[in-house]
């Protein structure tokens, strides 16, 4: 069923990243930097392995739950990698993005990622904006890449503390975001101003679309404006997460004392 637009809906996937298979959640367990809600084993798990785990996480005072393997499954969001083990690690700076526009002071500027399904993108994009300390990125549960052990992986473990802002979809997040005073911008090609010339709003939401199909029909006609990456060489256009670099980091310079 489709949540309604503009209610602060809390899944488990707005508060944990959950990372799943052997390795991942042995990683995580063994990172005393991390907070580890639980663990959930398959009740077919047996042996040296699943011993692992359970005396990893009993070091950690973590709780382990037993569950079918199908549910297991169905948890991570991955039946071939699983290897019938997952971990909820907690994500502290992650919330809704309603509850984000909420606050008294919500964030200035904010990426929104639209229809960016490659995890490698996803995690370098996080990796990026929170280096360039981005208030919030918007990954919607629907329509993009799962916040799962690729992504976490391409963000070098960033993911865990990036500032991520959760809803359903990229166009609610669109429409919530027009309706709280932020200006939509958008890459293209063919803009006439750049990220380097163009006038950014106090409040902005830059949205970035897949490389493939660009932004999605339900989210272009609420875009306000159009800037571009000037190319030389002959090259049409950047990965999407190199713009991602491209545009964080001219926000960046701008916030430097005596830049235009």
């Amino acid at each position: 069923m489709r949540e309604a637009p503009g209610v602060d809906n809390v899944s488990p996937k707005d508060r944990f990243v959950t990372v799943y298979g052997r390795k991942p959640v042995l990683e995580a367990l063994a990172d005393d930097g991390l907070s580890v809600d639980k663990v959930v084993l398959a009740d077919s798990a047996r042996g040296p392995a699943a011993r692992e785990i359970l005396d990893a996480a009993r070091a950690r005072g973590v709780q382990v739950q037993r569950a079918s393997a199908q549910r297991v499954k169905v948890l991570a969001g991955n039946g071939k990698q699983d290897q019938g083990v997952l971990a909820d690690v907690v994500a502290p700076r992650m919330r809704t993005l309603v509850s984000a526009l909420g606050d008294r002071r919500p964030p200035a500027s904010v990426l929104l990622l639209d229809g960016i399904t490659t995890p490698a993108n996803v995690g370098m994009i996080l990796r990026t904006a929170t280096a360039a300390g981005l208030e919030g990125i918007v990954v919607p549960r629907k329509g993009v890449a799962t916040i799962d052990p690729l992504v976490v992986k391409a963000s070098a473990g960033v993911a865990f503390t990036a500032p991520v802002l959760r809803c359903y979809t990229a166009d609610e997040a669109a429409g919530l975001l027009r309706d709280a005073g932020y200006t939509l911008i958008a890459m293209d090609a063919g803009a006439r101003n750049t990220v380097f010339t163009a006038d950014f709003p106090a409040k902005v939401a830059f949205v970035l679309g897949s490389e493939t199909s660009g932004i999605t029909d339900g989210v272009r006609p609420l875009i306000n404006r159009w800037v571009s990456i000037p190319m030389s060489g002959g090259v049409e256009s950047l990965n999407v997460a190199s713009a991602a670099a491209v545009l964080c980091f001219e926000l960046v310079r701008r916030s430097r004392p005596g830049s235009r």
